[in-house]
């Protein structure tokens, strides 16, 4: 686990070390005015009035369109020198991003193979029409998948429920049970990086299956928490190491 920008960590790492991204980048999404980038806090736009929890706030969620696209094809594009040839790409949207996070998947110069559902149960109604039960992860690969490495069939929709109450360790924490299964889509063994780490949830999913796990996180505040997190889950395979926390294995 390393503490730090994405930007200035992500070029440390071995080039072709890293076999699966799967990663929850800032959505940075709904923004549609400046005041709406500039005022508005990642609390404000996801954590409802009536939540029963004050988790940290975090930063990098306030860019306008082009500057959302450009600065993750830049990350990206560190991704796919840090991992090898025919590793897979799984990166987190909601419906608004989908175009620009594409356009920044594809920037970075990774192949897009498409797009895999992520239905959640508990999710908002709307007045006159459809809930908003979905996000959606983009599927790349750093060139052509060599199937025969990890021969495995995966459904392309999924259904989990975000942790809720004490549970909950990160305003939009993903599920682990969701997080284990697309790690399926990485050799058993294999590395799996998040340059987005935030509470540690991808890399508890990689330990747990048994591949291993490396970590970017730019809050300090949800570093420890990912560390204490990383360190349960990691128990003897705890290594520390870099700039910041590591988990090798």
């Amino acid at each position: 686990m390393h503490g730090g920008d994405a930007l200035v960590v992500l070029p440390t790492l071995p080039a072709g070390s890293v076999d699966l991204v799967l990663t929850d980048p800032p959505y940075n999404s709904g923004g549609r005015t400046q005041s709406d980038r500039t005022k508005v806090s990642a609390r404000d736009k996801y954590v409802s009035g009536d939540a029963q929890h004050q988790l940290a706030d975090f930063v990098g969620d306030n860019r306008d369109q082009r500057a959302y696209t450009a600065w993750l094809a830049l990350v990206l594009a560190h991704c796919l020198r840090a991992s090898r040839p025919g590793a897979s790409l799984l990166v987190f949207s909601d419906w608004r991003q989908l175009p620009a996070t594409s356009d920044a998947l594809q920037a970075g110069g990774w192949l897009w193979r498409g797009i895999v559902p992520w239905h959640k149960p508990i999710s908002r109604p709307r007045a006159g029409g459809f809930k908003a039960e979905c996000e959606y992860l983009l599927w790349g690969s750093n060139g052509p998948i060599d199937a025969t490495r990890n021969p495995v069939y995966l459904p392309g929709l999924y259904s989990a429920s975000q942790p809720r109450g004490a549970a909950r360790r990160h305003i939009t924490e993903k599920p682990v049970s969701l997080l284990a299964e697309l790690a399926q889509v990485c050799v058993p063994g294999g590395m799996v990086l998040d340059p987005f780490a935030g509470s540690g949830s991808t890399g508890v999913a990689a330990l747990s299956t048994g591949r291993r796990f490396v970590g970017v996180e730019l809050s300090e505040h949800y570093q420890q928490v990912a560390v204490d997190r990383l360190r349960e889950a990691a128990g003897s395979a705890w290594v520390a190491s870099g700039p910041g926390p590591s988990v090798a294995s």
